[in-house]
């Protein structure tokens, strides 16, 4: 195999059992990438004489794995208080912060990701707020800067019911310190943004100056559908309360956790309301987590939601995003519904899908090369491309990986 750590404009990843994801695996199949975007992926595909080729044969051919839901560069691991920058609780609703502005591109949990063939991972602000803040979908790897690695930088907000903003503001007698409270913050946020939007529109017609609410600006985005609205909660009335203001708002909601989903199952069926589903390896610290349970997974896919896998690193190390599905399958999650929770799933929950996600001419060039089935314990990632370019190694002789150095990218 090639472990040449080049920026070649053509690399042909070749003999391998490709699965796209979003198609039936291709046995001997080869993968092509021209200019950082797959170009063909099939049987016969001619593979250019002055392109780069990574010898695949015997191994297992995959698209890079999607994080939905991770702290990776704003949550660093081992800097204590000056690594997290996870959540700004000076106040219950941040709208208008970013994760951009506070990721660590070099934080070691990128180095993690790419081991467990983690090429893209939206990190989104912590849940100690009712309104956290914008998360942004990077690579996990590859640039000189994070506006290097973005995917897109308009992907959703965080939003926390439960027990977290409870917590926080009620040890400091502020307002939520209940449930009740907490929903009527976003309901209030929300009716003030859709007063906002009414009033900037009525400014636009007139020709009139309008003064810029970063916060809420950024509400009505998520109002117009821009924005996902990732919505952190634990238990099924936390998660019917999420249903009920997302009916209320017409808002895209996307729930984040979802540990006692599985008890109206049925109900997110019908509304076809994505779960990101996770972390499943964690001890129940708290008693929303009472009902934890990593068959719950297996639960909702059977009642027909459509599911994502999270770590919520560093809650969970980010690679081992694999060993979650990994358990899953175990547990009664189909192998076939485990690779697209880790893939296609993830990735069009998000609107991520045009770029990441599948083995697909078009998107860009993520492409994992597995010494087995990723699904299988013993099996690791060989090699990892990321728009084509090779950025992690698996080297049998150290028995250790490689990642290259950053900086080096394509000129489309």
């Amino acid at each position: 195999m090639d472990t040449a750590p080049s920026t070649h404009a053509v690399v042909a990843i070749t003999g391998g059992l490709v699965v796209p994801v979003s198609a039936p695996p291709i046995e001997r199949g080869t993968v092509l990438v021209v200019d950082g975007r797959i170009a063909a992926v099939g049987v016969d595909v001619e593979v250019p004489d002055h392109a780069r080729v990574v010898d695949a044969t015997g191994r297992w051919v995959l698209p890079g794995f999607v994080e939905a839901h991770g702290h990776v560069g704003i949550h660093e691991e081992g800097e204590g208080a000056a690594g997290n920058d996870t959540n700004e609780m000076v106040q219950p609703v941040t709208a208008g912060v970013r994760a951009i502005d506070a990721v660590n591109i070099d934080d070691e949990g990128f180095r993690d990701a790419l081991s467990g063939g983690v090429t893209s991972v939206v990190v989104k602000p912590g849940s100690g707020n009712v309104i956290g803040g914008q998360s942004v979908a990077i690579k996990s790897w590859g640039g000189r800067t994070i506006d290097e690695q973005v995917i897109s930088d308009a992907v959703s907000v965080k939003s926390a019911l439960g027990e977290n903003p409870k917590r926080v503001y009620g040890e400091r007698k502020q307002l939520p310190s209940t449930r009740l409270g907490t929903a009527m913050i976003i309901r209030d946020q929300f009716r003030k943004a859709q007063h906002y939007r009414a009033a900037r529109e009525a400014a636009e017609r007139k020709g009139e100056p309008f003064a810029t609410d970063l916060g809420l600006e950024t509400l009505a985005r998520v109002l117009d559908g821009e924005l996902y609205w990732d919505q952190h909660t634990h238990r099924h009335d936390d998660i019917a309360t999420a249903l009920r203001l997302a009916d209320e708002f017409g808002y895209k909601l996307v729930i984040n956790h979802g540990t006692e989903a599985h008890k109206i199952a049925d109900v997110i069926a019908e509304r076809d309301v994505p779960v990101i589903f996770g972390p499943m390896f964690t001890s129940r610290s708290k008693v929303e987590l009472r009902d934890r349970a990593i068959a719950n997974l297996a639960r909702l896919h059977a009642a027909g939601v459509r599911v994502a896998i999270t770590t919520d690193h560093p809650v969970v190390p980010i690679n081992f995003l694999v060993h979650q599905a990994t358990l899953a399958v175990k547990e009664g999650l189909p192998h076939d519904a485990a690779l697209e929770a880790l893939t296609t799933n993830p990735a069009q929950f998000l609107g991520l899908d045009a770029r990441v996600g599948a083995l697909e001419v078009g998107r860009d060039g993520d492409v994992v090369v597995w010494s087995g089935d990723p699904l299988e314990i013993g099996s690791r990632a060989e090699h990892v491309l990321i728009e084509g370019r090779t950025v992690y190694t698996w080297d049998d002789e150290t028995h250790r990986g490689v990642v290259v150095e950053r900086g080096e990218r394509f000129v489309r």
